[in-house]
């Protein structure tokens, strides 16, 4: 469990709040390509760690992240025109470029430089993989681009998503790397969804309720390996790397897409939870987009006009307590993302982690809370970056095989944990 003052420093991410510093130093995903689609679209509004903000994409093709609000009177500038080079108040025409400089005050007399005072906040934003990255720390320590894998590869072989969540981050990434929950919740989705079923390590994970966690620190943050039985004495490991403070990617299955997430806080009681599949080696067929555009495996549906999903609290998620009865679904929602998020959501906006009862399982849970506060409170005494800034941490993978018992697995999967492009991914 986390002491009160310990789960408030992990979970508060808004501006001048020791975590939310720490998400300061990373490039963040902020909004899918398809959101900005073309040069002079409208803006869109963004809420990024409690940061009311305005994604731009000016007629000149440049892109920005700008504060909502126009200098002058605090209107919201999304009913800004988007007109040559800059984003125009309708409340008194004041002007902006992408980056927040001040362009035009049309009512301010010649020779005025008032104009020349006044700059919004801003950030920069760059595509990468589909998506518009930001990073929102101090210019002068921004590091370099993105490197992870499914962001790098050819767009042919990639998808990804974003849905909202409505709980804290922490509880949602905490969700990630808990993989002793898959044979319990998701044990009626792993031989029905078409993007999970056909894999060896399905029936591992039915099999054995037990498994056992043996997680390590790497550079980027940890190596969480889960360990089932498998036949002739032997292990079925799976090996989930959390990069910090918020990316997780699940162990594949079969030749399935490989799959994970960012936690991204919106605010201290909401995320966006970021999904991605993506195959090392070929392109995505067709019925596996067409799958993850239904809402299987990390993907969902959405309330039309939204990335809300559509089944969310509002709905009580669609349970449908027939299909819980039969098993076809354990807790009686469809869907592998939602059967996590709706149980994520059920804690509350912020979990009171005080009041926990943590076993064995719970591992790597433990270890990330600890690594995340230290790490915060690094930052903040002695100005130190914390692990996962460096992209050479992006270049990771998980991994799923079979081992002999006395092989450790962090030495047995060590090359099978490196992106390299080319190379299959280690699969059961």
């Amino acid at each position: 469990m986390l002491h009160r003052e310990q789960n408030e420093l992990a979970t508060r991410t808004g501006p001048e709040t020791q975590m939310g510093n720490l998400f300061r130093c990373y490039w963040l995903p902020a909004l899918l390509a398809e959101e900005l689609p073309e040069d002079g679209c409208p803006p869109v509004r963004i809420k990024l760690l409690s940061e009311r903000l305005l994604a731009v994409r000016g007629t000149d093709g440049q892109l920005g992240l700008i504060d909502e609000f126009c200098a002058h009177r605090g209107v919201s500038l999304w009913f800004g025109r988007n007109e040559d080079g800059g984003l125009r108040c309708p409340y008194h025409g004041w002007k902006y470029a992408v980056d927040g400089t001040c362009l035009e005050i049309p009512s301010e007399p010649a020779g005025s430089t008032m104009c020349d005072r006044i700059k919004l906040k801003s950030y920069p934003l760059i595509e990468r993989g589909g998506v518009f990255w930001t990073y929102m720390g101090p210019p002068e320590q921004q590091p370099p681009l993105p490197e992870w894998e499914f962001a790098t590869v050819p767009l042919n072989q990639s998808f990804t998503t974003k849905r909202l969540q409505e709980c804290n981050w922490l509880q949602a990434l905490e969700g990630g790397i808990d993989s002793s929950h898959v044979s319990w919740l998701h044990r009626g989705s792993l031989n029905s969804d078409p993007l999970f079923k056909g894999s060896k390590g399905n029936q591992y994970n039915l099999d054995d309720a037990r498994p056992v966690f043996e997680v390590v620190e790497n550079d980027g943050g940890l190596l969480i390996g889960v360990r089932r039985n498998a036949e002739e004495g032997r292990y079925y490991w799976r090996i989930t790397p959390w990069v910090m403070p918020c990316f997780t990617m699940v162990p594949p299955r079969g030749d399935h897409p490989i799959h994970g997430h960012f936690w991204v806080p919106i605010d201290d009681e909401n995320c966006w939870a970021w999904s991605f599949d993506y195959h090392p080696v070929r392109a995505l067929r067709e019925t596996e987009v067409q799958a993850m555009r239904e809402g299987y495996s990390v993907h969902v549906t959405y309330v039309p006009g939204t990335y809300r999903p559509t089944a969310n609290k509002d709905n009580d998620y669609l349970i449908d307590r027939a299909a819980q009865r039969a098993g076809t679904t354990y807790s009686g929602v469809s869907g592998i993302a939602m059967q996590d998020a709706s149980l994520q959501e059920s804690m509350g906006p912020i979990v009171d982690r005080s009041r926990e009862n943590l076993v064995s399982t719970d591992t790597g849970i433990v270890m990330a809370r600890g690594r995340l506060l230290r790490a915060a409170r690094a930052l903040a005494d002695r100005g130190i970056l914390p692990p996962g800034v460096d992209p050479e941490h992006h270049r990771v993978r998980s991994a799923a095989l079979v081992l002999a018992p006395d092989q450790a697995y962090k030495d047995a999967a060590a090359e099978a944990l490196k992106a390299r492009p080319g190379v299959p991914q280690a699969t059961v």
